[in-house]
């Protein structure tokens, strides 16, 4: 039985335990999974008894693991369950250096005032985003996280927000073509292999 181990901080344990263990244990429901936590390091492991049935399973359930650390709660965390669904995770110390006052600085740039930066970016990306600790992560369908990418990572590199917001628009439009293309090449060939 291969066991997956996810490390996340200390804090995040009660959320990903729940109430009375309500949390872990539905999703040990869900998944068919066993889910040990060590609340004294944040060490998470994950197991499967039977092999199951989706093959991509765990690393889904890592995916939500992870999601759950990286300050996402636990409903929204769960989405990444479904096929489509991803976890992006950007360390923002990759672009600011890790002290303190240029993490605060950068975060609050990501959150934009009363988290309008940050709402605006999830409603044009139908994503949900997370800034916390040292990271800010995305989860939403493949397409629309490039494009909420596109904009969280020019906010990093120091443009204005109107510029991120404009590449972000325009990612939107070329992933909205890429979409159509991949469906229409996907079920081309279905109808080939019929």
């Amino acid at each position: 039985m291969r066991e997956i181990r996810v490390l996340i901080p200390k804090e995040r344990v009660g959320v990903l335990i729940g109430k009375r263990g309500s949390t872990k244990a539905r999703i040990e429901e869900l998944t068919k999974a066993r889910i040990d936590v060590d609340s004294s390091t944040g060490e998470v492991t994950i197991s499967f008894p039977e092999p199951p049935g989706d093959p991509l399973l765990p690393m889904k359930l890592e995916s939500v693991v992870r999601a759950i650390g990286r300050g996402f709660n636990p409903e929204v965390a769960m989405m990444l369950l479904e096929d489509d669904y991803v976890l992006e995770v950007i360390d923002i110390r990759r672009f600011v250096g890790d002290t303190k006052n240029a993490l605060t600085r950068m975060r609050g740039r990501l959150i934009g005032e009363r988290g309008r930066a940050r709402m605006y970016i999830e409603e044009r990306t139908n994503t949900k985003i997370s800034v916390y600790g040292h990271t800010v992560s995305i989860i939403g369908r493949t397409y629309d996280v490039v494009a909420a990418r596109e904009a969280v990572i020019s906010l990093l590199e120091g443009s204005m927000h109107s510029t991120a917001y404009r590449l972000m628009e325009r990612k939107i439009a070329e992933m909205s073509k890429r979409r159509i293309m991949d469906e229409m090449m996907l079920d081309k060939a279905l109808r080939e292999k019929e």
